[in-house]
């Protein structure tokens, strides 16, 4: 509905499936599969018409684990030869797949925003952290004269990340209170692996969203005090080019 001038939509996605190769190895690994220069492909740009083996792919420099690492599309016909494919490739550097929940708790520590959580039709980009992606200057776009607005008077929310003091894990919409009030709610939180505590985000009050603030967390009906803390919990390691 939201589509103007000769801007034509076709939706795709059935024709394609996508595979992320991710960690500190990807680029050696998926190397041994292509002649092209991985070392080229900036993070968040992308070659395309790239062989890996012989499947033709859109090849970028991104993904969703806070990690370095790429996401591959090709045609959907090819998936498992394509997963066999770097499953072999992999294999000396100890290559094995993730499912969803290794995913989500790595984008979770690095403080990458999913939708349905940090991300909803309720909550704006400004208030999620993502004003960077942003541009105000531009001629128009849909919720620009709202986030303009936003900015000019200041966030009364935002998403912070906090650690545990009392014992429980967090989990998501558990509520957050202050001296009693509610100021908030978790969008995400679990027992963090690498960093070996209880974690979360949350989405609250401005006014207590300062590092070192104690907050408390509704778990099963009991407040567990918590503190607001620096995101990401996990520093990210992505391609730096010199």
């Amino acid at each position: 509905e939201n589509i103007f001038g000769n801007t034509e939509i076709l939706n795709v996605s059935e024709n394609y499936a996508q595979l992320a190769l991710q960690g500190p190895l990807a680029e050696t690994i998926l190397q041994k599969l292509t002649s092209k220069n991985l070392n080229e492909i900036e993070f968040y740009y992308f070659s395309d018409n790239v062989k890996v083996g012989n499947i033709e792919a859109l090849v970028s420099r991104t993904g969703y684990t806070g990690e370095d690492g790429f996401e591959l599309y090709f045609a959907y016909d090819k998936a498992e030869e394509m997963w066999d494919l770097i499953l072999e490739a992999g294999k000396d550097e100890g290559l094995i797949p993730a499912g969803l929940g290794a995913r989500d708790t790595l984008r979770f520590e690095a403080s990458l925003p999913l939708y349905g959580h940090e991300l909803n039709e309720n909550i704006t980009p400004l208030e999620a952290g993502l004003g960077f992606f942003v541009k105000l200057n531009k001629e128009n776009f849909i919720g620009k004269e709202a986030l303009a607005r936003q900015k000019s008077e200041g966030l009364k929310r935002r998403i912070v990340g906090f650690e545990m003091i009392d014992r429980g894990i967090p989990r998501n919409n558990y509520e957050v209170y202050k001296e009693g009030e509610k100021i908030g709610y978790v969008t995400t939180g679990s027992f963090s692996p690498t960093l070996k505590k209880n974690i979360g985000l949350a989405l609250i009050d401005s006014a207590y969203s300062k590092e070192g603030t104690e907050i408390e967390i509704l778990i099963r009906n009991k407040n567990s005090k918590a503190k607001v803390i620096k995101k990401p919990f996990y520093s990210k390691k992505y391609k730096k080019m010199a």
